[in-house]
């Protein structure tokens, strides 16, 4: 046997041996053994949380974990002990004890109670996991029952609600990987892609085909995922139903990332009711990346319906439903907006209403089925749908309502509140007031503090509770319906209002249905008595009304009501009221907590001479010059004075600040490059995390861009989030130049107060100059340790309160509020005064 032969047989016996050894990976792994430490994470609807792993982790004193090792103590000076968990038949970590996680879903419209899709994961501990990966890769992490996961240190978002359809590329090194999830009794996978980008059908955003309409060019959305480690550009969608191709060009995918994408397709050859299948494609430069299939429901004439329209927020594709009226007619019919309870789908929403012969119903999404508790992003969708079904249907201005359930029974009572010249009457079914006693997945509203700086905080979420706005339900009719056997929002809430309400509201119904639970069938919303309550009322014309009591905390979410507008505050986002009176040629009332007021003059003729009585100060003069002036008085001093309309650039409802009022107006995401290799790394991490989070939360899509590919004149109008501070993120000086707050490494300055160190961060708002209504978000710090501590993002908890800034410490992160150093508000020209802001351990004089 020649030598050449041995040395190949070798060669060939050594690269076999070499195979046997490194076993492929398999197309799925799923985690059936971990550790589970109860470590007391507290996060909640407000600005401050604490972490103790967290913290550990940003200051690098975390050990790896070991069965029975001790992480910590808790506030009883008891040991915190890591603890095994293996899978139970469902593939569930969980403890072999009595620990209670996922109490699931409440019942609602196509809900079933107790349901694990869309209830709430166990919180208030960490899972840890690990994989030993064989070679350096990307895989697919899907987790649910989790709120986040640090995957060798990177933030991501996690599936809390256990919905299923969260996958989120991560790259693995060679070697122990590990993973810190958020959350216990968890499902936890890793797939192994074997593709460059994917096209995920599992969270459709879909229209429905409305047989006999036009539907040659309808938007649908789906989720494209990029699982390489460069940014894909040059995608395109083609969409085929029946024949019919449609393709659509692709905004370019970040690497290791998601987006969900809008595209386009043709329903019109559907003549058939039922869902239909629809073939998608993912290409580039013709290249066919990977392909999948939705379906799509047609509809008949009459039936519920569901369309999509594009968000002015993010410029995301979201949706509505509809239950048409049921019969045709020429004269302007009602409206009745309807917002749904946690875990409903307003498109199931919507189907739980027969269709009425006097008006078409409306549902909206809260951008999910949890979404935002119908505040903040939620408030805002169902205002966008609001006026999309004004102009779709043209309805009777006089003639419209708001009414939902369970959740959508607590955004009726604060969509009610805070608008309550846009409805009728208004009907609760199964609603809690406020989040400050009724919490959900997200929990309550801290409601007091006598701390200082806790009380600016606090004072943020004012305009979330409605107990302290029951005066603005005089004018409307208002149906309550409860279950008197409801055991997930209890009849004692509706008790509770029509105790409140009793003797100050002059027209309410009341009804406890008997026995019922919480979702007693369609009756649940659907009550003849509830609508027949509605077709009694109707909006008054403007001219009729002479008396208006308005309250508002925040004139950027309600400044008006009728005639009048709060277009400023004395003390930002406290509460403020106006009681005025309309007769003859005078204007007459109190004011509390107002600095500027506007007044439409409309039903005065020109030349009419008035005068304006406020606060029993010196009436004013004022003479109309049209049948439309609109008056501006201040107040300043104590004394009221005609004034300009004030320039835009100064706070008003277009822009009133608050740190959560830049994520609209299409907001785009820009990260720093021009840092250490560590601080790029977290810039880019957090604007991911961030779009992960909103993508779950809010079913939003964000452009996410670099601080060298942004400019002023590129995004003009749009609302920015900027991540880094002035020494890293490139786009700092166009957007912050003139802000008195400076960011920078190793040092954040706020006016005359300055604090320096690398563990320092800041979540603030400035105006942009140029437009009229966006403004740019700041969330950073000076180093790296301070943009950790940043690295929460409680701010898309729905009714958290930020204000316009909070400068904090990585030591917030242990020891909450004591690790803030200062936080408040910018006036009414956004300078900096001490009367709105309060700084750590001094006084000030806000309060």
């Amino acid at each position: 046997m020649s030598n050449r032969f041995i040395q190949l047989a070798f060669s060939l016996l050594s690269i076999s041996q070499i195979q046997a050894q490194i076993k492929p990976e398999p197309a799925t792994y799923s985690f059936t053994k971990g550790l589970v430490a109860l470590t007391g994470s507290r996060y909640g609807r407000e600005a401050i949380y604490a972490d103790p792993l967290a913290y550990q982790l940003y200051s690098g004193t975390l050990k790896q974990p070991t069965e029975g090792a001790v992480f910590g103590t808790d506030e009883q000076g008891r040991d915190i002990k890591w603890m095994a968990v293996t899978a139970d038949s469902l593939n569930r970590l969980r403890f072999r004890g009595s620990f209670r996680g996922n109490g699931g879903a409440p019942a609602g419209p196509c809900v079933v109670a107790g349901s694990l899709r869309g209830g709430i994961g166990g919180g208030g501990g960490y899972t840890y996991l690990t994989y030993s990966s064989a070679r350096e890769q990307v895989a697919l992490l899907n987790i649910k029952g989790n709120s986040n996961v640090y995957v060798n240190g990177e933030l991501h978002m996690g599936d809390a609600y256990s919905m299923g359809y969260l996958h989120i590329p991560v790259k693995l090194k060679k070697g122990l990987n590990e993973f810190y999830v958020r959350g216990v009794m968890i499902t936890a996978n890793l797939n192994f892609p074997d593709k460059t980008a994917l096209v995920r059908t599992d969270d459709p955003t879909l229209p429905s085909i409305r047989l006999g309409e036009s539907n040659a060019s309808l938007q649908g959305a789906v989720v494209v995922v990029n699982t390489s480690t460069t940014p894909l550009a040059g995608l395109q969608l083609t969409s085929k139903l029946t024949g019919k191709t449609q393709t659509t060009s692709l905004p370019v995918i970040p690497a290791l990332s998601s987006r969900k994408i809008a595209f386009t397709f043709d329903g019109s050859g559907i003549d058939t009711k039922g869902p239909q299948p629809c073939a998608l494609t993912l290409l580039q430069k013709g290249k066919v990346l990977d392909a999948g299939t939705i379906s799509v429901e047609a509809v008949p004439a009459g039936a519920s319906y569901s369309q999509t329209f594009v968000s002015h927020i993010d410029g995301s594709l979201q949706y509505y439903a509809v239950t048409p009226q049921s019969s045709a007619t020429t004269a302007p019919s009602a409206l009745f907006l309807s917002v749904h309870g946690a875990g409903v789908e307003a498109s199931g929403q919507a189907r739980a209403y027969k269709s009425k012969d006097w008006g078409n119903l409306v549902a909206a999404t809260n951008r999910r089925p949890r979404g935002f508790n119908w505040e903040d992003w939620g408030r805002l969708d169902a205002l966008e749908v609001l006026a999309i079904a004004k102009n779709q249907f043209n309805p009777d201005p006089q003639h419209i309502y708001l009414t939902g359930h369970s959740m959508g029974g607590h955004g009726t009572w604060f969509l009610g509140a805070t608008y309550p010249d846009k409805w009728a009457a208004i009907a609760p079914c199964a609603g809690y007031p406020t989040l400050k006693e009724y919490g959900s997945a997200d929990g309550v509203i801290p409601d007091s503090s006598s701390n200082p700086l806790e009380q600016m905080l606090l004072r943020s979420g004012n305009q979330s509770d409605v107990l302290k706005l029951t005066s603005n339900y005089k004018p409307l009719g208002v149906y309550v319906l409860h279950g008197d056997a409801d055991r997930t929002v209890p009849v004692t809430y509706a008790r509770q209002m029509r105790k409140l309400l009793g003797e100050s509201q002059p027209d309410m119904s009341y009804y406890e249905y008997p026995g019922g639970s919480h979702w007693f069938g369609d009756e649940s919303v659907d009550w003849k008595p509830l609508f027949d309550f509605f077709k009694w009322h109707r909006i008054p014309a403007d001219s009729t009304v002479n008396t208006i009591d308005f309250m508002t905390a925040n004139p950027g979410i309600s400044s008006a009501y009728r005639w009048a507008s709060i277009e400023q505050q004395t003390q930002p986002l406290l509460y403020s009221r106006i009681q005025l009176g309309r007769k003859g040629q005078s204007i007459t009332g109190t004011t509390s907590n107002v600095a500027l007021l506007k007044l439409a003059l409309n039903e005065f003729a020109a030349k009419t001479p008035l005068t304006i009585t406020l606060d029993a100060n010196p009436a004013l003069a004022y003479t109309t010059t049209s049948a439309h002036d609109t008056l501006f008085v201040r107040r300043e001093n104590g004394q009221w004075k005609l004034a300009q309309r004030p320039d835009a650039a100064q706070k008003g409802p277009h822009r009133n600040g608050t740190f959560k009022d830049a994520f609209n107006n299409r907001m785009v995401f820009v990260y720093g490059t021009k840092g250490t290799k560590e601080e790029n790394d977290w810039n880019w991490q957090k604007a991911r995390y961030d779009a992960e989070t909103w993508y779950y939360r809010g079913n939003g899509a964000i452009d996410i861009v670099a601080d060298t590919d942004f400019s002023l004149a590129s995004y003009a109008d749009r609302g920015v989030v900027l991540f880094g501070n002035a020494t890293n993120n490139a786009a700092w000086k166009q957007l912050l130049a003139d802000c008195p707050i400076q960011l920078e490494r190793n040092r954040v300055q706020a006016g005359t107060q300055q604090w320096q160190g690398d563990d320092l961060a800041a979540y603030f708002v400035w105006p942009i100059k140029g437009s009229k209504t966006a403004s740019v978000a700041v969330v950073g710090g000076t180093g790296l340790k301070g943009m950790r501590a940043a690295s929460a993002n409680q701010y898309f908890a729905g009714a958290s309160g930020f204000p316009d800034f909070m400068i904090f410490g990585l030591d917030m992160v242990r020891d909450g509020s004591k690790g803030v150093r200062m936080a408040g508000f910018f006036d009414n020209n956004w300078k900096l005064m001490p009367e709105k802001y309060a700084v750590n351990g001094q006084k000030n004089g806000a309060e």
